[in-house]
């Protein structure tokens, strides 16, 4: 057996390439293998695929796209049209008005860009000292030098350091901690950011009040509230954005993954006002930040596609019915004893296993019988299907768990 030339990511490289599964097609919430086989997909994919597998409207959009043309950079003095319409589209379902979007490629650039806006807003307002970001212990905010420092999940920072400066960690769900931090340095703080849902930590949803009481210390000390969207928004939480899922506003809004399905990589950054105008108050002033698919139109054909959906199909709808479905079904599996613990919100949730119970062992047992989920930890699988899953996939997930926790 061999690794073969692909290094997978988040994978232990010594693993025989023949031992992955290869997916070859989708369609809904279901993906298929090279040898054939069926799964219902627990995952969407990698927290993305919102809209499930085959949609036509947006590989139409798609090859209509490349056909005109397929990509050109948005640099000063170019632009193009579907960049411009999606930047319109999120900005209207932004919890703030007259917002401004920044296109990136991914969440981990959608991140590194939040946190460089952020500080050169306050440096353009003539506030250079505030320059520290603000995160919360069990953070994943991407695995870019910028958002991989902001994390609070130190087995994913392990020996790759050292880190960008100017980054402080607080315990998470200690509003405590933070307002006591805050006193002391809030004069130097250019943002907070946090997931409304913390969700490759295992799907943690904030205790009450948390979110409100960030806040409020931003509002009280003169920081910016980030919110790193990149799971929670499009759907996941039954809103547009967890912001809006939470009733609290934050300057700043990161996204990725659902703004697509995936179908082509396209990330960005939503800011207010309180963000924009310090970078609109010298006309002189550019921009040096950028990346080279900024603005890509073929990705954000895709997005524009991928919302139609969305919206058509009422998809902001489904994810409580969706969410609902699982929770009771994994309730019958904690009554019986082999789940200790349930965390969700909406259609995202985490089951934590019985003691002795191996999640990456149940997860190659449950794939094997046809259903896909994530092992984030020894003890808890994840969940986030696709919000076009029937009930009776629904049921093959929680019958399939049931399966294997039993064997």
């Amino acid at each position: 057996m061999t690794t073969g030339a692909f290094l997978h990511p988040y994978a232990k490289p010594t693993r025989a390439a023949d031992t992955y599964t290869r997916i070859v097609r989708g369609d809904g919430a279901r993906v298929y293998d090279d040898h054939g086989n069926e799964y219902i997909d627990g995952m969407a994919s990698l927290w993305y695929a919102n809209v499930g597998y085959g949609q036509r409207s947006i590989t139409d959009a798609v090859a209509s796209q490349m056909n005109n043309i397929a990509a050109y950079h948005c640099f000063e003095p170019f632009s193009n049209e579907p960049a411009e319409a999606i930047s319109q589209r999120l900005a209207g379902y932004a919890p703030f008005e007259n917002g401004r979007v920044f296109l990136t490629s991914s969440g981990s650039e959608a991140v590194d860009s939040a946190m460089k806006l952020a500080r050169i807003a306050h440096v353009r307002a003539g506030n250079p000292q505030r320059n520290v970001i603000v995160t919360r212990g069990r953070a994943y905010h991407g695995v870019t030098y910028g958002g991989l420092s902001a994390q609070g999940l130190p087995a994913n920072q392990e020996g790759f350091g050292p880190f960008v400066e100017g980054i402080i960690n607080i315990a998470a769900d200690d509003i405590e901690a933070m307002a006591s931090y805050m006193a002391e340095h809030g004069h130097t703080v250019a943002a907070i950011m946090t997931e409304p849902v913390q969700g490759a930590a295992g799907v943690y949803p904030p205790s009450d009040g948390y979110l409100e009481g960030l806040r409020r210390l931003c509002d009280q000390h003169g920081a910016f509230l980030i919110f790193d969207e990149v799971i929670c928004a499009f759907g996941r939480l039954g809103a547009w954005f967890g912001a809006q899922r939470f009733g609290v506003t934050p300057d700043l809004i990161t996204f990725a993954k659902a703004v697509t399905s995936g179908y082509i990589p396209l990330g960005g950054v939503i800011m207010n006002e309180r963000v924009s105008a310090p970078l609109e108050s010298d006309a002189t002033w550019m921009l040096r930040h950028g990346h080279t698919y900024s603005g890509h139109p073929t990705a954000c054909a895709a997005a524009l596609a991928n919302l139609d959906i969305i919206d058509e199909q009422n998809l902001l709808e489904r994810a409580p019915a969706i969410g609902a479905r699982l929770f009771d079904g994994f309730a019958a599996l904690q009554r019986d004893g082999i789940i200790r613990e349930i965390r969700s919100d909406r259609a995202i949730a985490a089951t934590v296993l019985a003691e002795g119970l191996d999640a990456f062992a149940v997860r190659d047992t449950l794939l094997a019988s046809g259903v896909i989920t994530r092992a984030v930890n020894p003890e808890t699988l994840t969940w986030c299907p696709p919000l076009v899953i029937t009930d009776s996939e629904i049921d093959r997930i929680v019958d399939g768990l049931a399966v294997a926790l039993r064997t």
